[in-house]
């Protein structure tokens, strides 16, 4: 929307909030401003046109009457008692969950919104203790590279395609993805969407997406479902995709170091990498990519030697540590 049409907008909305009476259209172009600017009569109606119809859009209740029984043409107003908000009264324990809310966010996509509506709740007079104790300390960590532009993405109804790593078989796919929404379902993040390339509704795993996320076409190109899908329930059903089989992993480790991984590793062979002495060693993993983290963890100790994938989330790991000393 233009900035001149949404002035336009809040003004029409400002002129019927404060008449008693109901305006005719030809009333409401004296006054509002913009409506002038309308070079011919039949250019005014067809903007007043969509004008209405964006208002009734947005939930505002538009009424449509006459003053009195002379006249012949139908005038608008808003009437305070339908625009208008009740009071928010808050119980002690919704106080206490709303206090938790602006606690929960560890984002600076949220944390921004999470503040946003605290402003608007105190501005309405309800007062919200952010200082009370809680039982729990929640933090929802969203330090997810691709949350970002995925929630950007399902804001603009903006097609998207990233790489994702699977983890079994051991691979790494692009997918292109018409976004619905991100959910948070013990301890992950996901994406929910339409996957164009499988031509169906899948869910991803954002700690899967590898390397950046790009916005392919115009905001606006699909439309999400709008009843049927419940992404949460979605998420729970199809999210927790740890595969059944394991997948067998190929390391070196440095002689007499990584003795966490030794314990649960087979020795296969000796060899010397960089000048430095190591053990080949393989094991099974029920789910590579959760070992990532844990694997990279025990830093020039530790090279993957198979499978590719899991090498690959190792090192972007490293390099991600890497940056942030060198800031």
């Amino acid at each position: 929307m233009s900035v001149a049409r949404a002035e336009r907008l809040v003004n029409l909305v400002l002129c019927l909030l404060s008449t008693r009476s109901h305006l005719t259209a030809e009333r409401i172009r004296g006054i509002v401003p913009g409506y002038s600017d309308a070079p011919t009569d039949e250019a005014f109606f067809r903007m007043f046109e969509r004008d209405k119809t964006e208002l009734r859009e947005l939930g505002i209740p538009l009424e449509v009457g006459r003053n009195s029984v002379f006249d012949t043409i139908d005038g608008y107003r808003i009437a305070r008692r339908d625009y208008e908000l009740g009071d928010i009264e808050l119980e002690p324990d919704e106080a206490a969950a709303v206090a938790l809310a602006v606690r929960l966010w560890d984002s600076p996509e949220l944390t921004g919104a999470a503040h946003g509506a605290l402003l608007k709740l105190r501005a309405a007079g309800v007062e919200v203790d952010e200082a009370a104790p809680a039982v729990v300390e929640p933090k929802v960590r969203t330090t997810e590279p691709a949350f970002g532009p995925l929630l950007a993405a399902v804001q603009a109804a903006q097609v998207v395609r990233f790489d994702y790593r699977r983890p079994s078989p051991a691979e790494l796919r692009t997918r292109t993805v018409e976004p619905w929404g991100v959910v948070s379902w013990r301890g992950r993040w996901y994406l929910v969407g339409h996957d164009r390339d499988r031509a169906a509704p899948r869910c991803f795993r954002m700690s899967r997406i590898v390397g950046e996320v790009t916005a392919i076409g115009r905001p606006g190109a699909f439309r999400r479902p709008e009843e049927g899908v419940n992404l949460l329930e979605f998420v729970s059903r199809l999210g927790d995709d740890t595969p059944s089989a394991t997948t067998p992993v190929r390391l070196w480790l440095a002689c007499g170091r990584a003795a966490g991984l030794r314990r649960r590793a087979t020795r296969l062979e000796g060899q010397t990498i960089d000048g430095v002495r190591g053990d080949v060693v393989e094991l099974e993993l029920y789910n590579p990519d959760s070992a990532a983290g844990w694997i990279a963890g025990f830093g020039s100790d530790v090279v993957v030697l198979e499978p590719e994938v899991l090498r690959k989330a190792v090192r972007e790991r490293h390099l991600a540590v890497a940056g942030r000393e060198a800031e």
